[in-house]
């Protein structure tokens, strides 16, 4: 995690999208979430979908391991916000938005027990193999039965290109996923010409994928 952290430091977060993701957009319905209710967004960084689910009327929990990137979420939004220590976490809360400060792993079912849904944009793809399973269980172990997530991955050949982001295929979705998740696979396309990264290291294609994962087995 010290590499996260000096890529804060030396403003190395290619991973930052200056827009609301547009599959957050497309699918956010899928969720079955009501205003009021919460949201998770994993490893948030400063993601302005947070303030596109604030603005529809959600609660949103985050967690971050950088205080600059928490931080700067709330300067360059222009969001009051107080500061707790609790739970080895720096919780950082404004009206509607709550950000726990410090290790995804520290985080347990307490934390998360009004979670309705979760939003993956890019934590699953940030992570390396060995620990994408560990992010899995953990994932599956804190949120609540019947919670629904919006998960979004990049299938590339990864030997073309070393992440992150890392290539994360359908059959390790369904590895990851399959024993505790209903799911269901919502869009899989080559957006390599919306990919400036991935055409500059001559990847020959990069697949954008989205999928909806409901926890809790019939």
């Amino acid at each position: 995690m010290t590499d996260w952290l000096a890529r804060w430091e030396n403003n190395k977060i290619g991973w930052h999208a200056d827009t609301v993701n547009r599959s957050l957009i497309d699918y956010l319905d899928l969720l079955e979430i009501t205003p009021g209710d919460s949201v998770f967004v994993p490893l948030c960084g400063k993601s302005l979908d947070m303030i596109y689910l604030s603005e529809m009327g959600y609660s949103v929990i985050g967690v971050e391991l950088s205080h600059l990137g928490v931080e700067q979420f709330f300067k360059h939004n222009n969001l009051q916000f107080n500061i707790i220590e609790t739970d080895g976490f720096s919780i950082y809360q404004s009206e509607r938005i709550k950000i726990y400060c410090g290790d995804y792993f520290t985080l347990n079912a307490k934390h998360l027990s009004s979670v309705s849904a979760v939003f993956d944009r890019a934590s699953l793809i940030a992570l390396e193999f060995d620990l994408r399973e560990k992010y899995a269980q953990h994932l599956t172990d804190i949120i609540p039965f019947d919670a629904r997530v919006l998960l979004l991955t990049l299938i590339y050949p990864q030997h073309q290109m070393s992440g992150p982001p890392y290539s994360v295929t359908h059959s390790e979705v369904e590895s990851l996923f399959s024993s505790a998740f209903r799911y269901r696979q919502l869009h899989c396309f080559n957006d390599i010409d919306n990919e400036p990264k991935f055409l500059r290291s001559g990847v020959d294609y990069v697949e954008n994928a989205a999928y909806l994962l409901h926890k809790g087995k019939e």
